[in-house]
């Protein structure tokens, strides 16, 4: 069965929320926010804390440097747009974007390509 990455974060974050849930959700939003702020904060605790109730733990879980694709790409949909904006700008979100760009672009290149329409042929 094939999955879209989207599914496959969502599916590890419901694992890992099962996992670490019990002590990283149970923290107080001060230390929430200082776990997501701590440089040494491991990808799976960030992963718990990407899907957190509050937009600023949120926020630096966007920003911090080891939040894997995964989370970014569910930050990606967060409804703040602040956040969806500070992924957009992570440095491992960009090869995923740059990916995502590159397959649109061939699909919407054949398409085109195959087009009646004369005025679209110079588009590509």
């Amino acid at each position: 069965m094939n999955y879209t990455p989207e599914q496959i974060s969502q599916i590890v974050l419901k694992i890992l929320k099962e996992i670490e849930t019990p002590d990283v959700l149970k923290l107080s939003c001060k230390k929430k926010l200082n776990l997501a702020q701590d440089p040494n904060t491991s990808t799976e605790t960030l992963a718990v804390l990407a899907i957190d109730k509050n937009p600023d733990v949120r926020l630096e879980v966007a920003d911090h440097p080891n939040t894997s694709t995964e989370s970014l790409a569910i930050l990606a949909t967060d409804k703040n747009s602040f956040i969806r904006d500070v992924v957009s700008k992570h440095p491992n979100y960009k090869k995923q974007t740059l990916e995502l760009t590159t397959k649109q672009y061939d699909a919407l290149k054949k398409l085109i390509e195959s087009s009646q329409d004369e005025s679209l042929k110079g588009i590509v």
